[in-house]
């Protein structure tokens, strides 16, 4: 079994941080030392192994807190993670060529930086819309009801109805995988979209303004900025969240379902999902209970993994993936990686690798190997192997995921 491997002491603190990788770039030591010396952590903080640097806190850091909530540590990917089905099919029911399969599920699910899902401009619903409908009518409400305290928070142009039911870009994919017996899986990773961006970014503001008004001045970043709870604005971030967490989730299952639909008008024999339907967050805010008092607990790119708790770990494009059961490790606060984990900036990979390279680097694999997704390159990300290594005392592995279509935002 793999052991924290480093522990973070704080200068100023009596708090720590127990980490599950050697591979620590500076920065993102920085972040995790700065973090541990906030007034409110509770016990320590624990660095996943695919942890690198974030913006207010590290990605892949799981951080408990008694009466205040930081929400640049939540993001503004607010609700991100995972779905997973297993289906009743194998790789010999899939098409040779799976170059159709990929076309079919790119038009029916809207991807990229686009508005088509939810509502088009006449007010009509586009895909799934009894559920998608249902879904809306029931949730716009209270949505409304916390514009109406925070009116800048839906000012302008948010096409919230309009992303439901959509992938997005940057790292958000779909991807088709066998297991080790050869079973077909549909994976996709995705969030909360415009609407989750517009409210981390409006609260990340707000606690800005709190720290103001009360001169708090002395930060070691800005952007650990923090709502107290009891105060003015903590309960309506907490409501904001959650709706934001809710949204991410029947975003996932909206396309889950449209992927469905897109396999049905390509694979002839029927196929049903089996019971091993996985979903969960990795972003995200929830109350727990750990080492005797019960704490907010931000997951900044990080899965919980309570005993028996099944998620998803993906890595990179190109490379496998993992579906594991939590441990329930106590010193890992009862979480696990989200992924791989950057190594390097998109910037950087852009620099550094071409489409050429992206393409050797996929080889097998139906999936875009143009300049526009090169930033999503394997060699941008940790090794995989390496990550699941180093936390063999936080999950252990159900099954290994090999991608054989990969769609990309």
């Amino acid at each position: 079994m793999m052991p924290v491997q480093q522990v973070i002491f704080s200068n100023k603190a009596k708090k720590h941080v127990k980490v599950y990788t050697n591979d620590l770039e500076e920065s993102a030591r920085v972040q995790l030392q700065n973090l541990s010396e906030m007034p409110f952590i509770h016990h320590h903080i624990a660095a996943m192994p695919d942890v690198h640097w974030g913006m207010g806190a590290t990605i892949g850091s799981v951080i408990p807190t008694k009466g205040a909530i930081i929400p640049a540590a939540v993001g503004v990917d607010i609700g991100c993670g995972m779905m997973a089905h297993q289906l009743d099919i194998f790789a010999e029911d899939l098409p040779d060529n799976l170059k159709s399969l990929r076309s079919r599920i790119e038009s029916q699910v809207p991807h990229g930086r686009t508005n088509n899902g939810g509502l088009n401009d006449k007010g009509a619903w586009q895909i799934t819309p009894t559920r998608m409908a249902l879904w809306w009518m029931h949730h716009e409400p209270q949505l409304a009801a916390l514009a109406t305290n925070h009116p800048k928070l839906l000012k302008g142009h948010v096409n919230t109805h309009r992303h439901l039911g959509t992938l997005g870009g940057g790292n958000h994919f779909i991807e088709i995988c066998l297991d080790e017996n050869n079973q077909v899986w549909i994976m996709l990773h995705s969030g909360s979209r415009g609407i989750g961006n517009r409210i981390g970014s409006y609260f990340i503001q707000l606690a800005k303004k709190d720290m103001e008004r009360w001169f708090i001045n002395n930060l070691p970043d800005k952007n650990l900025a923090y709502l107290v709870e009891g105060s003015k604005y903590f309960d309506d971030y907490i409501q904001a969240v959650s709706w934001a967490q809710e949204y991410a989730t029947a975003n996932r299952e909206f396309m889950m379902n449209q992927v469905k639909v897109a396999f049905a008008s390509i694979i002839s024999k029927p196929f049903k999902t089996t019971l091993n339907a996985i979903q969960c967050h990795h972003n995200y805010i929830a109350k727990e209970h750990h080492f005797g008092a019960n704490v907010w607990i931000t997951r900044k790119g990080a899965l919980r993994a309570r005993e028996g708790d099944m998620g998803i770990i993906p890595g990179s494009m190109g490379v496998k993936s993992f579906i594991v059961r939590g441990l329930g490790n106590k010193d890992g606060l009862h979480s696990c990686s989200h992924g791989a984990g950057r190594t390097m900036s998109r910037t950087e990979a852009k620099r550094r690798f071409t489409a050429e390279d992206l393409a050797q680097q996929t080889q097998g694999i139906e999936c875009r190997k143009d300049d526009g997704v090169v930033d999503e390159i394997p060699s941008s990300y940790k090794d995989i192997d390496v990550v699941m290594e180093n936390q063999k005392d936080l999950v252990e592995i159900v099954h290994t995921l090999h991608q054989v279509l990969n769609v990309k935002g």
